[in-house]
């Protein structure tokens, strides 16, 4: 049978199926059967001129006409405009009613919606396009389904009666929504579902009239798709995710989160970014906890704003606050984890130029436990001033801040407290290694205020000035060669040693407002100050020393570096506090020791000790290793500190201490995760306390995701504390926690499912720092 190419009249039924008008040219000669474009978005590379005005080409085995009543193609019929394709069996025109008609395997294409029908009709009076017991699918947005019956509406308007939506591949219904009308706007990316339900193996699993989505990963107004767990700890969960893109530049996601042992808990995230401002701010509220009423209702909010002025202004505001201490630990949230212990409540203003800046700061703070109130900063004002190069090579700085501490605690004293502090740099730089020695002058006053203070505090003075100068000066180097041992690789030595001197002098009368012991190892061994803040100064008169030794490979990688190092001290008086032999007979610092190391990017370890060479033991400690293969991974850790150190840190009283740890910490950490295939994965972590012969923390989770949903299952058991309120004392205390987690995915931007909410407060950590 031969091939029938354009005609007249076969410009006429393309254009009564694409476009209202339509120049068709002769091309009676073409030859050989003309494919339908491959599948593949067209929105983004749709032509500048009308479609419509396009060159239309049919196709068919046959051709019938009668003048006036009605044209028809028939078999293998193949229409094509652009980007616009449609395939039938039989393509006829029906004059009289102006209809065009395809039947018999009708396939529809036009870049951005493809459909698979029994019937296609188009009514050139209303050019509308309809089509029965039709498959979609939505090129450009993921989704599929079915209906009785779409229509063609506008250009990237669809009508489906009677269908279905979903982002399962084809021959997949794992879920699906099925509702009475679904709108589809292509240009506008969304889908409105009237009258819907959720199907989960044609099981209906809830109803909703009205549902609004998203339909690809841009960002659209809409509801995102649900999540359901089942726990012991909450019960039924059900999370419903609605996202308002209110403009380009705002955008809000307002969340229903039912519990079913605590009830319905609202959560909401405002984002905004302008050519000055950008922030966020997000809240949870919980009406009256049932799972403890005693807490009634509970919330928890955040705001934070970065606001910019010019080159020079900046705004920087951070407030969070919760409605009690056990906020984190009861419940799963955005804003915390159980392992933070305050929230900060922060704004501040400063002006920058290129050699001085000026910063005004209000802080407080909410500590996360009980019968502890901060101190607030109310305000303080710094000012910084910086000349480099002020003679020769010779910087010049100067750090100043005038601060108010205020508390509501009667029983501590609030103080208003100035430092100025100027410096002289000198450093001195070759291209194997630096010279830098620098001297400072610190001086603080102290106005505070005693009045109604018990006898605790009879030390501490109202008016207090002091001064003290500071010295040090610093030389490194880098020296390499390559190794004898491993061939092609390089190895650097870099020692460094450093001379600090400040004198010691009485601080007893001035109280501690916010300075406290920083940690010590070995990058600590070369800080010229041993506390955060200024309240107290330690003395020194020291020399540190130590080296670090890196291995490069061919490729320039390091793979393996150690450091080693400890303070030798002039003036045994000077020692740190945190030492754990009570009464020091050496000059010596506990030697400080980091390793990390890199065995064919698969293998990696990290590790870190300090021994104290008075008390003949470790006093700090910590091991990773861990072997990698992309995601999958097994680590092995320990950690250990001693309580000797842990009170020398003067950061807890007995009694606090007494809650936390009865003879330091010694823990065992084992953490792993696989994934057997595409779409199994399973993970754990476990962390055992030796000390107390007690697991820690328990978390095992194993995950099945599809192309369009997920479930998984989760167990966690965490050691919440001790019968007798003091660590090792009595009998432990656990909370377990089984659920089961499912949802969907797909439309929305939800491409893989989110991390189930463990609530561990012992996680995954990077057991190397490297360098490339």
């Amino acid at each position: 049978m031969s091939r029938f190419s354009r005609t007249y009249l076969a410009a006429s039924i393309g254009a009564a199926l694409f476009a209202p008008f339509i120049h068709a040219e002769d091309s009676s000669n073409s030859d050989g059967q003309s494919m339908p474009p491959a599948q593949q978005c067209s929105v983004d590379t749709a032509q500048t001129s009308d479609t419509n005005q396009e060159p239309i080409t049919i196709e068919a085995d046959s051709l019938e006409a009668i003048n006036g009543d009605r044209a028809s193609y028939k078999g293998n019929v193949v229409v094509v405009q652009g980007s616009k394709t449609i395939t039938a069996e039989q393509v006829t025109l029906h004059q009289a009613e102006n209809i065009v008609i395809a039947e018999g395997n009708v396939t529809l294409d036009d870049g951005q919606f493809r459909v698979v029908s029994d019937k296609i009709t188009n009514n050139l009076d209303t050019e509308e396009i309809t089509a029965e017991n039709t498959a979609y699918e939505m090129i450009c947005g993921g989704g599929r389904g079915d209906a009785v019956f779409i229509s063609k509406t506008g250009e990237a308007m669809y009508q489906i009666d009677d269908g279905s939506i979903t982002t399962c591949p084809a021959g997949d219904n794992s879920w699906r929504f099925i509702a009475d009308d679904i709108e589809i706007d292509q240009n506008e990316e969304i889908a409105t579902l009237y009258g819907s339900r959720v199907e989960v193996q044609s099981v209906p699993v809830f109803y909703l009239p009205y549902l609004t989505m998203p339909i690809t990963e841009n960002r659209k107004s809409g509801f995102l798709f649900p999540s359901v767990s089942l726990g012991s700890k909450n019960g039924f969960e059900f999370e419903l995710p609605y996202y308002w893109n209110i403009a380009p530049n705002y955008d809000l996601l307002s969340t229903l989160h039912y519990m079913q042992n605590r009830g319905l808990q609202l959560k909401g995230d405002f984002r905004y970014l302008t050519e000055a401002n950008s922030g966020e701010l997000s809240a949870e509220y919980l009406y009256n906890d049932d799972k403890y009423p005693e807490h009634g209702d509970r919330w928890a909010y955040q705001y934070q704003n970065v606001s910019r002025f010019g080159e020079h202004w900046l705004i920087d505001l951070d407030y969070a606050k919760v409605s009690d201490n056990d906020y984190f630990q009861d419940l799963d949230s955005n804003l915390g984890d159980r392992s933070d212990g305050h929230l900060s409540q922060s704004g501040s203003v400063s002006y920058r130029t290129k050699s001085w800046d000026a910063k005004l700061t209000v802080q407080d703070f909410q500590l996360l436990v009980d019968d502890t109130i901060p101190y607030q900063l109310m305000p303080q004002l710094e000012f910084n001033y910086y000349s480099p190069d002020l003679y020769q090579q010779i910087n010049f700085d100067l750090v100043s801040h005038v601060s108010r501490f205020v508390t509501d605690d009667d029983d501590k004293p609030e103080a208003t407290r100035v430092h100025i502090e100027p410096g002289f740099t000198l450093p001195l730089t070759t291209t194997w290694g630096t010279w830098t020695t620098e001297a400072r002058y610190l001086m603080t006053y102290y106005q505070q205020d005693l009045d109604g203070l018990d006898s605790s505090f009879d030390s501490l003075e109202e008016s207090v000035t002091r001064t003290l100068p500071e010295f040090s000066t610093k030389a490194n180097m880098v020296l390499e060669r390559g190794t004898t041992i491993f061939e092609g690789y390089t190895q650097t030595l870099e020692p460094q040693v450093q001379y600090l001197y400040v004198p010691e002098t009485d601080q007893d009368d001035i109280y501690l407002y916010d300075t406290t012991l920083l940690q010590t190892d070995y990058y600590g061994l070369f800080r010229n100050r041993r506390y955060s803040g200024v309240d107290y100064i330690a003395a020194a008169n020291q020399f540190s020393y130590g080296a670090t030794s890196r291995f490069y490979d061919g490729g320039q990688k390091e793979r393996l570096a150690i450091s080693f190092g400890q303070i030798y001290y002039l003036d045994n008086s000077s020692q740190s506090p945190n030492s754990s032999s009570e009464d020091d007979t050496s000059n010596y610092s506990s030697w400080a020791i980091e390793t990390d190391f890199n065995y064919d990017d698969k293998v990696f370890y990290h590790g870190g000790i300090q021994y104290d060479i008075d008390s003949s033991e470790v006093s700090v400690a910590n091991s990773a290793i861990e072997y990698r293969v992309n995601d999958n991974f097994v680590q092995a850790n320990y950690r250990y500190v001693t309580r000797d150190y842990i009170e020398g840190l003067e950061s807890y009283s007995d009694d606090e201490l007494n809650a936390l740890t009865s003879d330091g910490i010694s823990q065992i950490g084992l953490l792993g995760g696989y994934s057997i295939n595409r779409n199994w994965n399973v993970s754990a972590q476990y962390f055992f306390d030796t000390t107390e012969s007690e697991a820690v923390e328990w978390l095992a989770k194993v995950e099945y995701q599809s192309d369009c949903w997920y479930v998984g299952i989760d167990y966690s058991r965490e050691l919440t504390g001790w019968s007798s309120g003091e660590v090792g004392v009595g009998s432990a205390e656990f909370d377990d926690n089984v659920s089961l987690n499912f949802g969907i995915t797909g439309l929305g931007g939800n491409s893989r499912a989110p991390e189930p909410p463990s609530g561990n407060a012992l996680s995954y950590g990077r057991p190397f720092i490297l360098n490339n």
